[in-house]
């Protein structure tokens, strides 16, 4: 169903402002290579009633709603605020890692203890292979090949040893440790990189055309997807929790929030002061040439990351371009401050000296991911 759509604002801030309605997608690489958004269902009208309401269309409402039609035979009704997939799935870097915030395995042993660890990684592990098979039905430019953590300074190098020491005597993995010289003659020549760890599991995908495919598939199964459709406020009586838009009230037996980083502070008690938005600030540079890519010693499509605290992460696209991204902006409101797009083009040119001064014509965009407090 055709939507009139409001000019995107790239001011919004999920901690002060009111929930968006109708906004176009922010201006990313991903947005103008995804081709033409499937069909919604426009915006929500009144006296709808679901078994399951979701609120949020990105990676996790769109699965959760698939997920819920498919295998329990669930009446589910998705409530978008703006176009699906608006937020930060439109927007992140497309890397698919096994993996569960910013500590390493060795670490939650340290944190939790060995069985706990062990508990986790199971979970996090079945989440993964299932996320696998979903990249498999779709057509989403998914790069295999696994994932790459590279030593950005010599300390970290012994870090990364034990670590794929520990992923593999303890939890089953098969990692690989790459010298230097072994790391620029099989993947990549990051003249920052020591070393690196290689795990096998780790998939790049193009996140829109990934989000798209769950959208056509949700409909199919009879999900309704109601963009321009921002829940306002939820309450709950006579057993049915009670859903305020701004075309009416849709009722449902159970909601399910997957709003992440863009979770407004009023909509629902359950998530005031809980989600915390972290901007991540992402570039894509225009297809290099196959002299540039020599120059620079870009040979794999393998998905890389470093071991800062405030992570480089990167990789070659398909159509010859690189992105690369790093945890920047603190709000809303800074992300357009072009000093974080000047911080990335400084990490690739550290990273790739023979690129600077190559007139890339980088374009960049931000959006908001979620830490849950």
């Amino acid at each position: 169903m055709a939507t009139l759509m409001r000019a995107y604002d790239p001011l919004f801030d999920p901690l002060t402002d009111t929930p968006t309605q109708g906004q176009q997608y922010a201006p990313t690489y991903w947005v103008a290579t995804a081709g033409e958004p499937p069909p919604d269902d426009g915006p929500a009208p009144d006296g709808l009633i679901a078994d399951v309401v979701v609120v949020g269309s990105g990676f996790t409402g769109l699965s959760t709603a698939l997920h819920l039609a498919q295998d329990h035979h669930a009446e589910v009704v998705v409530l978008e605020a703006n176009a699906a997939a608006w937020g930060c799935t439109s927007r992140n870097g497309g890397q698919g890692q096994n993996a569960m915030g910013r500590l390493y395995r060795s670490q939650w042993i340290a944190k939790w203890g060995e069985q706990t660890a062990k508990r986790l990684d199971a979970e996090i592990r079945s989440g993964f292979e299932y996320w696998e098979s979903l990249v498999a039905q779709f057509d989403c430019d998914a790069q295999t090949g696994g994932h790459l953590y590279t030593a950005h300074r010599d300390k970290k190098i012994d870090f990364l040893r034990n670590e794929s020491r520990v992923m593999n005597n303890i939890f089953g993995y098969k990692t690989r440790m790459l010298s230097r010289e072994e790391l620029r003659e099989e993947y990549v020549n990051d003249q920052e990189a020591k070393a690196a760890l290689w795990e096998p599991q780790g998939v790049g995908v193009h996140p829109l055309k990934l989000a798209f495919g769950y959208l056509r598939r949700a409909r199919e199964l009879g999900v309704k997807v109601h963009t321009s459709s921002p829940v306002m406020k939820v309450e709950t009586r006579d057993g049915l929790h009670h859903l305020h838009t701004p075309g009416g009230i849709v009722k449902a037996r159970k909601v399910a929030f997957a709003t992440g980083g863009y979770t407004t502070q009023g909509v629902h008690t359950t998530t005031r002061s809980k989600l915390m938005p972290i901007q991540s600030n992402s570039m894509v540079t225009r297809p290099l040439t196959a002299q540039e890519l020599a120059e620079a010693g870009l040979k794999s499509t393998v998905f890389i990351t470093d071991t800062r605290t405030l992570r480089f992460y990167y990789r070659l696209l398909p159509d010859g371009s690189v992105q690369l991204a790093v945890v920047s902006a603190i709000t809303g409101k800074d992300a357009a401050n072009p000093k974080h797009l000047e911080l990335l083009k400084k990490g690739l040119y550290r990273k790739f000296p023979s690129l600077e001064g190559s007139q890339l014509r980088t374009t960049g965009a931000g959006g908001s991911m979620s830490a849950t407090i």
